[in-house]
């Protein structure tokens, strides 16, 4: 069977978390850059990755790859590429495109060149005058970093992180590839009671139970690689068949979802419901001051608010300080926060035991992690 090379593409700060993903479900992981893990499979393994994977932004399948620094060496060079094996005849394909710090700067015009080039490849191919484009989709990425031009086509269609649970959605939702990502990061696993105390729309507490039941987050979405000829439909229905028979029902997860809005707590219950885990969450209408925390070993993952705007300053700087008062006293509990506010730590008042970089959207932030004591063996 061919083997493709594949590209799992990341919001920057989690390639690692993917490789590690990619590596469990058993692919090949051939490199990792910034903002992209490189890895092998074959047909099968397209439909699997974009099933599985929690993290990655989208999966790309590449075409090739080659210097270029006219735009006749990116016409011919991309003419040679073995497109008529990916897009059939009838193929609509449409090319997205960026350029960084190369001598083919205009995006607009690497795109239409590429455009041309496929289909002057296509016609030859399939010995035609023209290729009518009313079949199934494949959308092509020329993307060229220092002269060096990457042709893929994106076998996911809309982003993987639009799960289809989210009905409901309050301002500025976390992305659901970001929250599954904080979950991994930390400690928990489906012994230990989880606590999101600014729960919002519930995304850090359901891709916590999507984890915990070992849901593949792609089990119920369309890709749009799901209508092209080269990933049989069985292969498809045999990845989603075992996805369903890998959910664990039976294990005990318990996971606390807690926000003073109750307009918030409704839309989490309520995409809770969609995503089938609303019986591994409890939701409380309430401020974190007022919750008791009565577990040892708990974990507690926050995305509480920024104040990313000026007039939110001092109420968020107050927000952190009594955060530091409630959470510290937490002796056994591990503590994960993620925040833009500089000085996160001196008003929280508590060093983290690690900081690690990440981007929610475009705002950089720090993931703070404060850690608790071991559990004892055979606690849980």
């Amino acid at each position: 069977m061919k083997i493709f090379e594949l590209i799992a593409t990341t919001t920057f700060g989690l390639e690692a978390i993917v490789k590690r993903e990619l590596i469990e479900l058993g692919f090949e992981v051939k490199k990792t850059e910034n903002g992209k893990v490189t890895f092998l499979s074959d047909a099968q393994g397209i439909a699997k990755a974009n099933i599985w994977l929690r993290c990655a932004d989208r999966v790309l399948l590449k075409v090739g790859e080659f210097k270029a620094m006219t735009f006749d060496e990116l016409f011919n060079k991309n003419k040679n590429l073995d497109w008529s094996f990916f897009i059939p005849k009838d193929g609509k394909f449409n090319v997205n495109g960026k350029s960084v710090k190369s001598t083919l700067f205009s995006i607009s015009d690497c795109q239409a060149i590429v455009k041309k080039s496929i289909a002057e490849n296509l016609k030859e191919a399939y010995n035609v005058d023209w290729c009518p484009e009313t079949g199934a989709d494949y959308t092509v990425l020329v993307s060229v970093l220092k002269d060096i031009a990457t042709l893929t086509i994106d076998t996911s269609g809309v982003a993987l992180h639009k799960r289809g649970y989210r009905i409901n959605a309050v301002t500025a939702p976390l992305k659901e590839t970001l929250a599954a990502a904080l979950v991994k990061l930390s400690f928990w696993n489906k012994d230990r009671v989880l606590y999101d105390t600014f729960c919002g729309s519930g995304t850090i507490p359901i891709e916590a139970a999507m984890i915990g039941r070992n849901i593949a987050p792609g089990i119920t979405r369309d890709f749009s690689s799901k209508q092209w000829g080269i990933i049989p439909e069985a292969m498809w229905k045999e990845e989603v068949r075992e996805a369903y028979k890998a959910i664990d029902l039976d294990s005990k997860i318990e996971i606390i979802a807690v926000d003073n809005d109750k307009e918030s707590i409704e839309a989490a219950r309520e995409n809770a419901d969609e995503a089938g885990v609303a019986d591994c969450i409890t939701f409380i209408h309430n401020d974190f001051k007022n919750i008791k925390y009565d577990n040892n070993y708990g974990v507690l993952i926050s995305n509480p608010p920024y104040g990313e705007r000026l007039s939110e300053k001092d109420e968020v700087t107050e927000l952190y300080k009594e955060m530091g008062i409630v959470f510290n006293k937490l002796d056994t509990w591990s503590i994960y926060v993620i925040t833009s506010y500089i000085g996160f730590e001196d008003v929280f008042n508590r060093k983290a035991d690690r900081l690690r970089k990440l981007y929610n959207g475009r705002i950089e932030t720090k993931y703070y992690q404060f850690y608790g004591t071991r559990p004892p063996k055979n606690f849980f």
